[in-house]
């Protein structure tokens, strides 16, 4: 694996290192070792999955509220998406920054998001799927977002939403 930094402090664009041969390829997306020598969150307890059939579905921008904060690694396994993060640590170097890439399995890549810094997406292709290994257990009342437009982030997004949660829509504008 190989360990891009983002313009978020702790944040990581990863991509696989594949070994090619014949059959295909076999690659590791996930090393304790790696993670350690970095300094990251490695206690990935839950795994989740979330299937969007159309192209433009957006989901986020969310995140846990202390002190049930979750660290994610984020990975298309099928479709294309256009996926957003945004830094609401306020004792953080990089507060309010953010950072967006592509991920398919095509690029051969995810992103690590660390604990206190908000993700969403937006699908590129009809039936993305998007598997998330989660640190930390999810607490409904802990979830939060704010708006995926809001103008303070300036995040330029490839498209407008086709298809959005009531939730997602009505989040408001981040107050730091």
């Amino acid at each position: 694996m190989n360990f891009l930094s983002t313009d978020i402090d702790g944040a990581y664009l990863i991509e696989w290192q594949p070994l090619e041969d014949e059959r295909g390829y076999f690659a590791r997306t996930r090393s304790d070792e790696k993670f350690c020598a970095l300094g990251l969150d490695n206690n990935l307890s839950e795994c989740s999955v979330s299937f969007n059939a159309c192209r433009g579905t957006l989901r986020g921008m969310h995140y846990q509220a202390a002190p049930h904060q979750e660290t994610k690694l984020v990975m298309c396994i099928g479709g294309l998406i256009f996926d957003a993060l945004v830094d609401l640590r306020p004792n953080s170097a990089t507060y309010l920054k953010t950072f967006a890439a592509e991920l398919s399995l095509a690029n051969r890549r995810m992103l690590y998001v660390p604990a206190g810094v908000a993700h969403g997406f937006i699908t590129l292709e009809d039936n993305s799927y998007v598997q998330y290994q989660i640190g930390g257990t999810y607490a409904p009342e802990a979830a939060c977002g704010v708006r995926w437009n809001d103008p303070q982030f300036g995040i330029k997004w490839p498209m407008q939403p086709l298809v959005i949660s009531d939730r997602d829509r009505d989040y408001e504008d981040y107050v730091a």
